[in-house]
């Protein structure tokens, strides 16, 4: 008589198996990926929300409103990363803790910085993120999974083009 998986102490979780064209190594590494873009960008809504609540300054109108844009930019950026993880057969992290582990990224300083450290800190911050997006592009491309290439090369327009908004507001 077989020994059942509850019986030899190794239960699994039942989910219908995932049959898309891509193996599960490849979703694995690709879902293990995206879990690194999803803590980032998270971190980065997180500092650059913070910025908007505490800059101060003589561009305060400025960069309020720029800030805002972005922070908005990049949460409605995370539901389409996080539900591309889910269709790949993964649960997407979700908690401070999960994020604190994954990103790349620092969290937001405790004190408020001067206007234009903040500006430097996203500029960063999003280099960062096109980074880590860059870093899983060949891992999806190979396994022909175009919906991840194509999320990651929005994601990284999104982001190199506001690091280079940013650069410029930096010049002397």
């Amino acid at each position: 008589m077989a020994k059942s998986k509850a019986a030899s102490g190794k239960s699994k979780v039942h989910s219908p198996g995932v049959n898309i064209g891509i193996s599960e190594k490849d979703r694995s590494a690709i879902a293990a990926g995206l879990s690194r873009v999803l803590a980032d960008t998270y971190t980065l809504y997180l500092t650059t929300h913070n910025f908007h609540w505490n800059v101060t300054g003589p561009m305060f109108n400025t960069l309020h409103a720029m800030f805002m844009a972005q922070y908005t930019e990049l949460w409605n950026a995370v539901d389409p990363v996080a539900e591309r993880i889910r269709s790949l057969g993964h649960p997407a992290p979700g908690s401070y803790a999960q994020f604190g582990a994954l990103a790349s990224i620092p969290d937001a300083p405790t004190v408020p910085p001067k206007a234009m450290e903040m500006v430097r800190i996203l500029k960063e911050g999003h280099e960062a993120v096109a980074r880590t997006a860059r870093g899983i592009f060949s891992v999806a491309e190979q396994a022909g999974d175009e919906p991840t290439a194509d999320l990651l090369t929005q994601r990284l327009a999104v982001h190199e083009q506001t690091a280079w908004m940013l650069r410029a507001l930096l010049e002397e």
